[in-house]
């Protein structure tokens, strides 16, 4: 059996897509199976190797193009017995059979919520990603609360909606190298740190986060707060609240950057006093899972996939809008050594039970049986 591969979101910087499937096929290239991976604009360099894998450049500047239509002509042309997107959407010109991820469904859901690149965008989005969800044989999903959504949403049958747990990324799993006092100079992080990485949306809470630790930071002059990720918000100019945080304590109580590579990540999730990810709505979130296997104190959402991927392993945030609530979350965590030594075991433990072995042997045995 043939399968084709979408893996345009292999290019360029990776987002949550492209990590989803380099798991994939890192799992996938120890196993002995067809596939052939379709790149748009150029292939990178650390796709795992296989006898058995093939890849084609389309070489194509519009995305949009590339996936409606030359990825479509091409997997005919390659008679791939079922074609896997793992992002979304699927071509709409295709008539085979369809594997699809749907990672969640927010614009479909919550569309005042979701950031819209154009118009055109949130029509078209939409529109796709539910004739894609469908027309597909199967739907792969990351956790339950997204697999409800799906099914509530798109009414498609149960049965083709598919958990297929995430994990956090192989290299994550390795003891950080590096200096991690370097690192911290590397951020201007002068002594203790609190950390966020994500992009930065109204439903991650991020002003609410920054108040409450601005109350935190007034009392304990030895903390910081590190946020990484790009500013998306609408409501609330983040870069604004950090500024005035900043000098009315007279120091850089907040710093942020738009981007950390992975090798400085892990370090920073090991070295940190806590890790903070509030969240309206998440399909999965890997950056709390990343956090956890690598010994970060947890404090996230109690609501939809959030709760399900820490389970007992973090403080849990009822109202995301309550600045106290958090602030006093935060106390707990930097006050108690206890809690702070139970958050760190349990969370390594609920990390270890994700993982991309069984995500990528379940999705494959989908594959070949649809």
């Amino acid at each position: 059996m043939l399968i084709g591969i979408d893996a345009h979101n292999l290019e360029g910087n990776r987002t949550g897509v492209g990590r989803y499937l380099i798991n994939l096929l890192q799992e996938w290239s120890k196993l002995n199976f067809q596939l052939i991976l379709y790149f748009k604009k150029e292939i990178p360099n650390d796709i795992p190797s296989c006898d058995l894998f093939k890849v084609k450049l389309l070489n194509v500047g519009s995305t949009a193009k590339f996936i409606h239509w030359d990825l479509c002509q091409a997997a005919r042309k390659d008679k791939v017995d079922i074609l896997f997107c793992p992002g979304y959407v699927a071509p709409i010109f295709w008539r085979g059979k369809l594997a699809l991820t749907l990672h969640d469904i927010i614009y479909e859901a919550h569309p005042e919520w979701f950031n819209w690149n154009s118009p055109a965008d949130k029509i078209l989005l939409k529109w796709v990603s539910k004739k894609s969800a469908r027309k597909a044989q199967v739907i792969f999903v990351p956790s339950e609360f997204t697999r409800q959504e799906v099914i509530k949403h798109y009414r498609v049958a149960p049965e083709k909606v598919i958990l297929t747990y995430l994990a956090s990324d192989q290299n994550f799993s390795e003891t950080g190298v590096g200096n991690i006092e370097a690192i911290k100079k590397k951020y201007r992080i002068e002594d203790k740190f609190v950390f966020y990485i994500g992009s930065i949306f109204d439903r991650r809470h991020l002003p609410e986060v920054i108040q409450a630790f601005g109350k935190l930071a007034a009392q304990r002059p030895d903390y910081q707060l590190l946020l990484a990720g790009k500013d998306y918000t609408r409501q609330k100019n983040i870069a604004d609240l950090i500024v005035r945080l900043n000098d009315s304590l007279s120091r850089e109580v907040v710093v942020r950057v738009d981007f950390i590579g992975d090798s400085d990540l892990k370090l920073l999730y090991s070295a940190c006093a806590f890790f903070i990810w509030l969240s309206d709505y998440e399909g999965f979130g890997l950056p709390p899972l990343e956090a956890m296997q690598n010994g970060a104190p947890m404090i996230t959402s109690g609501n939809t996939s959030l709760e399900e991927v820490a389970g007992e392993a973090a403080l849990l945030i009822k109202d995301n809008f309550d600045v106290e609530e958090i602030y006093q979350a935060m106390r707990k965590v930097i006050e108690n050594d206890n809690l702070r030594a139970d958050l760190v075991k349990k969370g390594r433990e609920q990390a270890n039970k994700f993982s991309w072995q069984e995500c990528a042997q379940l999705t494959l045995n989908v594959l070949l049986n649809s």
